[in-house]
């Protein structure tokens, strides 16, 4: 699927702790009739043989709406699964080394908290940047918090787009500095969210809203 940063508007991303009750497939579901743009499947706590099942299963469904699919740091698994990309965090496999291995039409996001680091990701090839935490995130409690400056400084450093990342929800979006981004990535918001396809709806809009301000 070829890339583009419409893609990132609303970047939904999958995470267990989010107390599910059901199976991840009818939520992913859900999300995708709210209007996620782009899903990244993170998680953690499976064996490559679960999440393998789980990827091509999400896959196939994301593809039914024209929507891609990317892998948390599963470089491998992402390849055999033939998803449409991965998002790596500072530590990962290097984005070099990836584009080396999987070529130019594969999706490649890397996170980044410094302009060092936004600029090292796009001269090594990847396709978009995920900038944060933006608030404090209830999954990566550690998290480093970015400010609006810091925000609007790394995505105005580098050309590629740029997602804003960390325990953004609906009460919080508008006082994000949008600058240069291209949309927003949420897990809680959505996944977390008692009317998963409103709740996507919603932050949808505020995303665009947000986006062309």
């Amino acid at each position: 699927m070829r890339f583009h940063k419409d893609m990132l508007l609303l970047y939904a991303i999958t995470e267990e702790y989010c107390n599910r009750q059901r199976p991840l497939i009818e939520m992913v579901k859900e999300a995708l009739e709210g209007g996620v743009t782009i899903l990244q499947l993170r998680e953690k706590h499976l064996s490559d043989e679960e999440l393998m099942t789980e990827a091509l299963e999400i896959k196939e469904l994301c593809h039914s709406y024209g929507v891609p699919l990317i892998i948390n740091d599963n470089v491998e698994l992402a390849l055999r699964c033939s998803a449409d990309g991965v998002h790596v965090g500072i530590e990962d496999t290097p984005v070099a080394e990836i584009r080396a291995k999987a070529g130019n039409d594969f999706i490649i996001g890397a996170t980044a908290k410094t302009v060092e680091q936004a600029t090292a990701a796009e001269l090594a090839g990847a396709d978009y940047i995920g900038v944060g935490a933006v608030f404090p995130s209830p999954t990566k409690q550690n998290a480093v918090r970015i400010t609006n400056a810091q925000l609007r400084e790394i995505t105005s450093a580098v050309s590629i787009p740029a997602v804003a990342i960390g325990g953004i929800t609906l009460g919080n979006i508008s006082q994000i500095d949008c600058g240069t981004l291209s949309g927003i990535a949420v897990v809680s918001a959505v996944f977390g969210a008692k009317d998963i396809t409103q709740a996507a709806k919603e932050l949808k809009a505020k995303a665009t809203a947000l986006v062309h301000s």
